[in-house]
């Protein structure tokens, strides 16, 4: 820095930023920010990322700009890594120099004080000019960028940054990319209401008949149920079957259903008693909830209540599920058996389930007369619509792992290989690491070094991953 720039007092974030830089033991010298993606690892990042529906706006809002002023519009991800840029050529080859592309890391501790880190480590948007940086590389250059949060899950997703050389970043930029910001967590905000509006539809006629009941997403939000002021307020996501704690201090029993819970009072819930054996039923009808992907053994829940199934009447509701038609007897034995069933087998397993059942299981032909929420019948439908993120959550295992029925088989086969391929090309790093916590996951060498080229240096959960490819490299070697 010259003289004139010493005397100066740094403004607070940035004198924040230079001592976070220091503690990380960022080099002044350094020449470039690091290349952490290579091509199918960028490409795969960049499927899998929030922002990328909503690239073309923000290329359209910025693009006049950046191509008249020869600025570069950058978007990264949350640990600063870059994803996309835009600008013209002769910008391009500068910032090549510098490592501002695609596929480098701009975080604070990669490369020190800069718009992009610095941003993601306030939380707010910020600009940083010329010899603010830390890079002494950095100093002929000046950026802003400003910060984008997911509202969903309330956590920070990525950066959007315009930067020039010193002589041409524009004093408004700051305030441009800020809206930028703001403009792209709005549409995020329009696509999070129209997924609240879906799984109410879905999902409201369970809280049907059931007094203090209420619906909570995925991500923690409060869906429905309860006072209006408590909409959208954000809890701790339970484990399935765990306790939550509600605003007003009442703990609830957190139920799997497809993609959010049901939160039940743990006693006093108004209903009315079903047929004989049956769990009591809300005013909507009973709900029986399967959750058998990586089960054993195997449950089954009747409005919340637990029902204990042996192997077999697990795969019979399974088929039932898959085929909400109904099955007749020889279908449904060829199903289970193959060529060595029969029918009048098929008959006193039935018999045996309506016993735990009550009169949930019908026949002529057999099927199941309630709502059905089967976890891996969601998994395969979130797949099908791309959200591979949701899919890892509610993807516990294989379907009935033990099971030897052909059709169970079948499908079992099927969505696991679905499964494992969407979380490979189009997962990124929170669906390849709740799929990595499968069974089928753990063992998968291929799964943890993809997940460990996209996971950010500094993220904990890199020494697990690490330390589990390397057991399994060993293993090869052994063998």
């Amino acid at each position: 820095m010259t003289a004139r720039e010493r005397a100066a007092r740094p403004r607070p974030p940035i004198a924040e930023s230079w001592r976070r830089a220091r503690d990380a033991g960022v080099d002044a010298a350094v020449p470039s920010a690091p290349l952490v993606f290579d091509r199918d690892v960028l490409a795969d990042a960049r499927a899998a990322h929030p922002l990328a529906p909503h690239l073309p706006l923000l290329r359209d809002l910025l693009r006049g700009v950046a191509d008249e002023t020869e600025h570069l519009l950058v978007i990264t991800d949350e640990a600063g890594r870059v994803l996309w840029t835009q600008g013209p050529r002769r910008t391009r080859r500068a910032a090549e120099r510098i490592g501002l592309l695609e596929g480098f890391c701009w975080a604070e501790d990669a490369v020190g004080t800069n718009g992009i880190g610095t941003a993601l480590a306030e939380g707010r948007p910020q600009h940083v000019y010329a010899a603010e940086h830390v890079a002494h590389v950095l100093h002929g250059w000046s950026c802003a960028g400003a910060p984008v949060t997911d509202p969903d899950t309330g956590r920070v997703i990525g950066c959007v940054d315009v930067s020039a050389t010193v002589d041409r970043l524009h004093p408004a930029m700051a305030a441009l990319v800020a809206t930028a910001a703001r403009l792209a967590e709005s549409r995020l905000e329009v696509e999070m209401h129209r997924r609240d509006e879906r799984f109410r539809e879905r999902y409201l006629p369970h809280l049907s008949g059931m007094s203090g009941a209420a619906l909570l997403t995925a991500t923690g939000r409060i869906l429905a149920g309860g006072p209006d002021a408590w909409r959208g307020r954000r809890l701790a996501v339970p484990e399935p079957g765990a306790t939550i704690t509600l605003p007003d201090g009442r703990d609830m029993f957190a139920e799997p259903l497809g993609e959010v819970y049901l939160l039940r009072p743990h006693a006093g819930r108004a209903a009315r008693r079903g047929p004989a054996g049956a769990a009591p039923r809300a005013e909507g009808g009973p709900l029986l909830a399967l959750a058998l992907l990586g089960a054993d053994p195997p449950v089954a829940r009747v409005d919340g209540r637990p029902v204990p199934l042996t192997l077999r009447h697990a795969e019979i509701l399974t088929l039932l599920a898959l085929h909400p038609q109904g099955l007749t007897g020889d279908r449904l034995s060829w199903l289970l058996y193959g060529d060595e069933g029969s029918p009048g087998t098929v008959r006193a397993e039935i018999h045996r389930l309506r016993d735990r059942l009550g009169g949930l299981v019908r026949a002529r032909p057999y099927r199941l007369d309630c709502a059905v929420d089967a976890d891996f019948r969601t998994v395969r439908r979130l797949l099908d619509e791309g959200d591979v993120p949701a899919a890892a959550r509610l993807y516990a295992g294989e379907l009935l792992p033990r099971s030897d029925a052909p059709a169970v088989r079948a499908e079992r086969d099927e969505l696991a290989v679905l499964m494992r391929r969407q979380a490979l090309d189009r997962g990124g790093a929170e669906a390849l690491w709740a799929y990595a916590q499968t069974e089928p996951g753990r063992g998968d060498l291929e799964a943890l070094e993809r997940l460990g080229a996209v996971l950010p240096p500094g993220d904990p959960r890199r020494a697990a991953v690490t330390t589990r490819s390397d057991r399994l490299l060993s293993d090869d070697d052994a063998v």
